[in-house]
């Protein structure tokens, strides 16, 4: 199976941590923000990652071909020469992605949460139509731009951006699967996915929503980077607390990085987070 990951942004909302790194390579919880999701990707069976590269693109590409052997799989970089917003980069991607005709999955690099794609994937061929996106219960939908759908189904009826009357409070959570068929939709041109591509989707009867079980966060701006750490710490309490350090000097949920990787981030000359 194949992935592609947005990661062309620019993270001025991360700054001054993504002045000297792009925003995928920030350490997350000891662990760079990219590497969560590949792992994930990973456990589910993916072998190709495809990111779609802009900022820094020579750093990812260093640091993925020592993931690409650790882990075993491939990893391609597809460069944008302008930006193409969430859904050109399908586009710019597309011999990459339609390659054996297999479904292929599509993360935004900003999301952190129990990753469920083997679920996501079981789900999308039980319905059987082109896409499927994760979606997330939000307690303020007023903010958001919400997905309405069949709660038994999970077909789609339609978007509604910032409600102001109550129709749902479930939103994108950044984390879709779409059969091959779907990129003959876009053209390659600055596209968004969210405002051009899946309305249409949904009016034809192609897009359905899988309610995500779990913690949810978009990492994309400090305060919210700050909550996804105690939010990821507090699941790996629930699911390996063996992961956590214990004892004298460690008070709530803590991870320690290895002393190996610890000298190995330095002497790359990375920003280690207090």
């Amino acid at each position: 199976m194949k992935a592609l990951i947005l990661v062309g942004g620019y993270g001025t909302r991360l700054r001054p941590l993504t002045l000297s790194v792009p925003k995928p390579l920030v350490d997350f919880c000891n662990k760079p923000i990219l590497l969560h999701q590949v792992e994930a990707l990973v456990k589910a069976g993916v072998d190709h990652v495809v990111l779609a590269v802009s900022y820094m693109s020579e750093l990812l590409e260093r640091e993925m071909r020592i993931q690409e052997q650790r882990l075993g799989i491939r990893i391609s970089l597809s460069h944008e020469k302008e930006p193409l917003g969430t859904a050109g980069p399908l586009a710019l991607a597309r011999e990459l992605l339609n390659i054996d005709n297999e479904p292929f999955f599509v993360l935004n690099s900003d999301v952190i949460c129990d990753f469920p794609f083997k679920d996501l994937l079981q789900f999308h061929r039980n319905h059987g139509k082109e896409g499927t996106i994760v979606v997330t219960r939000v307690e303020e939908p007023s903010k958001y731009g919400v997905v309405v759908f069949e709660t038994e189904s999970g077909r789609i009826h339609r978007f509604v951006e910032k409600p102001q009357v109550f129709v749902s409070n479930k939103i994108n959570a950044g984390i879709y699967i779409f059969n091959p068929s779907m990129l003959s939709r876009i053209q390659l041109r600055p596209t968004s996915i969210e405002k051009e591509i899946f309305p249409v989707m949904a009016e034809e009867g192609h897009l359905y929503a899988m309610e995500l079980q779990g913690f949810w966060m978009d990492i994309g701006q400090p305060k919210d980077f700050l909550t996804g750490m105690c939010m990821y710490l507090q699941s790996v309490r629930q699911h390996a607390p063996e992961r956590l350090r214990t004892g004298p000097g460690f008070l709530g949920n803590v991870v320690v990085v290895s002393s190996d990787t610890f000298c190995r981030k330095v002497s790359e000359g990375k920003n280690i987070p207090a």
